[in-house]
């Protein structure tokens, strides 16, 4: 069913198991703004102050969807982390003024290709329309997506809450991801740059047979050992790492993953779209209403069998055998 106002679909499970509204998150990687204009097109929703951590993250607190974060993507210097490579060169830049100074030329600097991204608090996915009036108000004050540069391998995340943690029913989602990532890749139009980047390589082929098997059926310890033991890694176009490491945290950072990115939570976090804010016909319910023909197919055993089979069936022993050797080449 669509919200004939808003657009955006209804979940075919719109609560959690805890009958509460399931949540949703997003997040916005855009050029051509300024920090203090992005908190600007928050707070013009949905109110709250802002507060500026740093020349490299600003906060929008007590808004009446929760609070956002406006920060530069790149962790080497949102944590500072810089200061200590320059320390070991001999460089001690300190504190103050003439700290303030140097981060705020590197934030020019690394502005021309490292996005601004705004980070929205879990909100009931009923919200997304106001997130959605957020996101036109970005596209107002000029913001640029993906498309506005070759360098700009900007995207839009979402972290949509599980309708349930239960073993059948992450697997019944996981295959619907992989029986209809081809598809979701044609209808995202996923620009070259981020094509060949690193952030949202797809599963490997051998993965795909193996959770496509028809008599897979994992417990979630096996589940999450299969996930760690093939593609132990968040750069996928759907990143399970935060779910599974909130299922269980000790074991998933016990595996060679990328520890200090992952940040557990009970959602699916799906990295795949463009972040097309420049386009004045774009909107969150395109990514959105794909996402849920996802959950559709995840929540129609009949059809989803019929899929898995066929998909399988589709796939290369070629493609496996390359996949595997590629892992153990690198593991």
């Amino acid at each position: 069913m669509t919200d004939s106002k808003s657009g955006f679909l209804t979940p075919p499970r719109a609560r959690g198991d805890d009958d509460q509204l399931r949540r949703v998150g997003i997040e916005l990687e855009v050029a051509g703004l300024k920090p203090e204009q992005m908190a600007a097109a928050v707070v013009e929703e949905a109110g709250g102050r802002v507060e500026r951590e740093s020349s490299f993250i600003s906060v929008v607190r007590d808004t009446e969807l929760g609070d956002f974060r406006v920060e530069l993507d790149a962790d080497l210097l949102k944590s500072r982390s810089y200061q200590q490579q320059l320390k070991e060169l001999g460089i001690d830049i300190g504190q103050g003024e003439r700290r303030e100074n140097i981060e705020s030329v590197l934030s020019k600097v690394a502005g021309l290709v490292v996005p601004l991204e705004l980070v929205g608090p879990p909100v009931p996915w009923p919200e997304l329309e106001r997130l959605d009036r957020i996101r036109k108000n970005l596209h107002d004050a000029g913001a640029r997506g993906t498309l506005s540069s070759p360098l700009y391998a900007f995207g839009m995340h979402m972290n949509i809450e599980v309708a349930s943690l239960e073993p059948d029913h992450l697997l019944a989602m996981l295959r619907a991801f992989l029986i209809c990532y081809d598809w979701l890749l044609d209808r995202s139009d996923i620009d070259l740059t981020r094509r060949v980047s690193p952030y949202i390589l797809p599963y490997p082929e051998d993965y795909l047979a193996h959770v496509l098997a028809a008599d897979y059926r994992p417990d979630m310890n096996t589940l999450i050992d299969d996930f760690l033991k093939f593609t132990p890694t968040r750069n996928r176009p759907l990143d399970l790492l935060p779910l599974l490491a909130h299922i269980d945290k000790k074991r998933v950072m016990a595996a060679p993953v990328e520890k200090n990115l992952i940040k557990p939570r009970p959602a699916w976090h799906y990295r795949l779209p463009n972040c097309l804010i420049d386009q004045a016909d774009w909107s969150l319910a395109t990514p959105w209403n794909d996402w849920i023909e996802i959950e559709r197919l995840a929540d129609d055993p009949e059809r989803l069998e019929r899929l898995r089979a066929r998909r399988l069936a589709q796939s290369s022993g070629l493609m496996r055998w390359l996949a595997e050797r590629w892992r153990k080449l690198f593991s």
